[in-house]
């Protein structure tokens, strides 16, 4: 942008593609922070408008403020455009020229803040004007997001260029690499640049060949002043040294925190000492309210900190350190900052500091003052600890990597190991994990018990994550003997091993007992406050089917996170959340609370956790029908857990791709996806939930015609059905048993499993019952019967939000002749003449099926599917399957069918 940013070649920022291209309004004030690309928003809209004449005008900060002189560029433009010069100069002119076309215009002022006073109130009044009546023209302004908008466009409606998430970020980053970049420093680049494209793009371009490779580390600092400078520095420029001596006194106030507002008293005091006048006003880069002070844009404040000399920069926060109040924590990391201050002292007072972010700011500045090798890396393991409760995956990565342990005594090692395979466990693959957990608990038993069990514990969690029962069974194994190093006595997490150590064994009686204790103290006392054992009592309620008790723990969860700033388990606790609420069938909300946790797992670098969000999300879709969010959240899913060994997490991303197919009517497609996930064998799915995936796979089995490979897996289902960990599992056993079952039993296992769905609530299960209990009657031409099972399944759909399941249903009732949609639109008069059995075997013949799978779905046979197919060939003049193809996909596009 001119004057602030440079131009950001190659490809754009994908999400601000689906904004670009919708120009839902008449008029949009297009604003962000200095280099997330305003002017690209420009250029990506100029070139989706395809409806007519696209005019684009730049100020010209160089250029004379001449009153009513930045009119006059684009009144001429559109004059070209339109064919029709203006009359005059004025704001009148402009909205006469923006009326003057007789079809579609779009037109663009890039910085149009530039703009003279004259000029900025007239385009404003034009704007508003446009808002207020119905026109073919738009228009498209862009203002910085560093300082308050211009007066003349307040209440205009705006879209904000915000900074791209991090997986947008690492696409970014391999798109303009050409998939080049090594991992490990394209991670370090997505967590530095903070989602700010022309940063991700200026740091990649500073890169050798080697370091783009990994071989050679990346320049640091990471960005430096020159990067931070050639992206933002140019919204500093004209700035007296008085104002920005305050702009940095406010930056080195926020540093390192993440509360990047400051106590403005504080910030005049400090200036006082440097000799600033308290009188001057404050820039208006910075936004004032409630006695507190801030930057509009963080780019901006780590631009000026970034760019001041070091020793100005001392000289703040001395003088910051010299305002605070006396044993005030944050005036010794001021005066550590500044060169001043001591390592031991600073050690002393780091756990008192009000963030998780200045905590490990405070141990990691101790560490650098520190000249004992042990005593360093202990300093730098206590700064990772806290960056990784704090939600910063990668930095705890990079102080684990500063603290080299080689020298220090086995329990400072024992606790780097820890975080380490804790930071892998949630980034990285699990097996790495598992491993580097394993190391820690030996290097802690004599030392620290207590951590050595924690470290067990996560080994079993890694272990479970990769689907490897044997790996959790020696991980509790380790644990026990934690526990024996350490005082006697048992608790929540002696019941919560060996709990999952009987329910491994498949002991289940013992463990329910012991996960119950897990889950709720005997005298109904909530567990303590502490996230990590809050999360392991929604665990084990999980494991319990309590899903009411899982709910409750894992919104505690949350709220204790969120209390002790403990970000790391926010991501977590959604997950824990989202879980209970799909498994309740409650849908909506699991997708409410997967879509946070992705949100909050990005944040915190956290990609197993989002693994395991995009997949309860792909669940989710999979139930409402939205066929394209299934696959991308698949995908998304799938590949994570390929790269990082997450078996649980592919499991369930398998199970919702074939639960999609199921819905669309696809047996045959989910039989061969699922027959892998549920069937003994190397390929089976994650061992505590191919159990899940079941009565997906019997119905499907049983509607392609593969029934036997079926039968087996029903047993083993029993089994787990018994356990009572899932509340629908019995009912979902006798549907199962149903679908098996011959002719003069299945009528009273459906009706049975009816009466349990009473029992478990849940309106999808039981409309899928319903559903298949309707189509049984009909085809034993039980009409009445199945038309009343068929109805109450439809309303259970689409209670429940499963769009593709409730299309399906009221395919079955058309079969029977029942009115199951609304009236039929216009022009269906190509379609119209068929019966609704005919319509039905077009629509599959025209999606490509054979005769026998349509049968095989609509659960017919191939003579009758052969019958029908000649009578529709007949009725609609058609002589070939293509034919057929073409013409139904027409309708479809037109809305033209019944």
């Amino acid at each position: 942008m001119t004057g602030q940013t440079p131009a950001i070649p190659g490809p754009a920022p994908h999400r601000a593609t689906a904004t670009a291209d919708r120009l839902d309004a008449a008029v949009r004030v297009v604003t962000g922070e200095p280099g997330c690309g305003r002017t690209w928003f420009l250029e990506r809209a100029a070139r989706a408008f395809a409806a007519g004449p696209v005019v684009r005008v730049r100020a010209d900060p160089a250029g004379p403020a001449v009153p009513g002189g930045g009119l006059r560029p684009l009144l001429r433009a559109l004059g070209e455009a339109t064919g029709r010069a203006p009359a005059g100069g004025s704001g009148h002119a402009l909205l006469d020229a923006l009326r003057a076309g007789s079809g579609p215009l779009l037109v663009c002022v890039d910085d149009a803040h530039l703009w003279d006073p004259l000029s900025r109130a007239a385009l404003g009044d034009a704007a508003r004007h446009l808002c207020r009546t119905t026109t073919a023209a738009r228009l498209l302004l862009t203002v910085p997001g560093h300082r308050p908008p211009a007066p003349e466009f307040a209440g205009l409606p705006v879209t904000r260029v915000d900074p791209l998430t991090p997986p947008e970020a690492s696409a970014l980053l391999d798109e303009v690499t050409g998939g080049a970049l090594d991992g490990g420093v394209r991670d370090e680049i997505v967590d530095a640049a903070e989602g700010v494209p022309a940063l991700l793009l200026a740091l990649v371009r500073r890169l050798s060949p080697a370091q783009v490779r990994g071989d050679r580390p990346p320049p640091r600092p990471l960005p430096g002043a020159e990067v931070l400078t050639g992206v933002a520095g140019g919204c500093l420029d004209g700035l007296t040294p008085g104002r920005l001596d305050l702009l940095l006194t406010v930056a080195a106030a926020a540093r390192d925190d993440e509360d990047t507002a400051v106590d403005r008293g504080l910030v005049l005091r400090a200036a006082g000492q440097l000799g600033q006048d308290g009188a001057v006003p404050l820039p208006e880069l910075l936004a004032a309210a409630d006695d507190e002070v801030r930057f509009h844009s963080e780019v901006l404040r780590r631009t000026v900190y970034a760019g001041a000399p070091e020793e100005r920069r001392r000289a703040v926060h001395l003088a910051l350190a010299g305002e605070l109040a006396p044993g005030d924590p944050r005036a010794l990391l001021h005066r550590a900052w500044a060169g001043a201050g001591r390592g031991r002292e600073l050690e002393a007072v780091a756990g008192d500091l009000p963030s998780r972010r200045l905590r490990c700011a405070a141990y990691a500045r101790a560490a650098e003052l520190s000249e004992d090798g042990p005593r360093r890396a202990e300093r730098y393991t206590a700064a990772a600890g806290q960056a990784l409760l704090g939600g910063r995956t990668h930095q705890a990565m990079r102080l684990l990597d500063a603290a080299r342990t080689g020298t220090a005594p086995a329990v400072v090692r024992g606790r780097a190991a820890l975080l380490r395979g804790t930071t892998v466990l949630h980034d990285g693959p699990v097996d790495e994990a598992q491993a580097c957990l394993l190391h820690a608990t030996t290097l802690l038993a004599d030392h620290s018990p207590a951590d050595a069990g924690t470290a067990a514990l996560a080994a079993c969690d890694a272990a479970w994550a990769a689907g490897d029962p044997a790996g959790c069974l020696a991980a509790l194994e380790r644990c026990g003997e934690t526990e024996g190093h350490g005082p006697r006595g048992g608790g929540p997490r002696a019941d919560y091993r060996l709990g999952l150590r009987a329910l491994l064994e498949a002991r289940f009686e013992e463990a329910a007992v012991r996960l119950r204790r897990v889950a709720r103290d005997p005298d109904g006392r909530e567990p303590s406050g502490d996230p990590e054992d809050i999360l392991r009592a929604a665990a084990a309620a999980l494991m319990l089917g309590d899903l009411a008790g899982a709910r409750r723990a894992g919104a505690r969860a949350l709220a204790a996170a969120r209390t002790l700033d403990t970000v790391a388990a926010v991501p977590r606790a959604r997950e824990y959340l989202a879980y209970a609420e799909l498994r309740a069938g409650r849908h909506a909300l699991a997708r409410t609370h997967a879509e946070e946790g992705l949100r909050a797992a990005h944040r915190a670098g956290q990609r197993n956790t989002a693994a395991h969000q995009h997949a309860v999300l792909a669940l989710a879709a999979s139930i409402e029908g939205e066929t394209e969010l299934v696959a991308g959240h698949v995908a998304a899913a799938l590949g994570t857990a390929r790269r990082h060994g997450l078996a649980q997490a592919a499991t369930l991303a398998e199970w919702a791709a074939a639960r999609a197919d199921l819905g669309r009517g696809r047996p045959q497609e989910a039989a061969d996806r699922l027959g892998p996930l549920v069937r003994p064998g190397a390929r089976r799915g994650h061992f505590a939930l191919w159990m899940l995936a079941v009565p997906c796979y019997v119905e499907a089995a049983v509607s392609a015609g593969q029934s036997e490979g079926a039968r087996s897996v029903v047993e083993e289902f029993a089994l787990w059905a018994g356990f009572g960990a899932d509340p629908q599992a019995p009912a979902q056993l006798l549907r199962c048993r149903a679908l098996l079952a011959p002719a003069d039993r299945a009528d009273a296992l459906y009706r049975q499993a009816l009466d349990l769905h009473d029992t478990a609530g849940g309106d999808f299960e039981r409309a899928r019952t319903e559903l298949l209990h309707g189509k049984w009657l009909r085809r034993r031409r039980r009409l009445r019967e199945a038309r009343d099972r068929l109805g109450a399944a439809l309303v259970g759909f689409e209670r429940c939000g499963a769009r593709a399941w409730a299309e399906q249903t009221r395919g079955e009732l058309r079969a029977l002749g029942a009115e199951a949609s609304g009236p039929r639109p216009a022009g269906a008069a190509d379609l119209a003449g068929l019966t609704p059995q005919q319509l039905r075997i077009a629509r599959r013949v025209a999606e490509g099926a054979t005769n026998r799978e349509v049968a095989l779905t609509l659960s017919v046979s191939t003579r009758t599917v052969d019958y029908h197919l000649r009578k529709v060939f007949a009725t609609l003049g058609v002589r070939s399957r293509l034919e057929l193809a073409r013409l139904v996909e027409r309708a479809e596009k037109t809305g033209a069918h019944p």
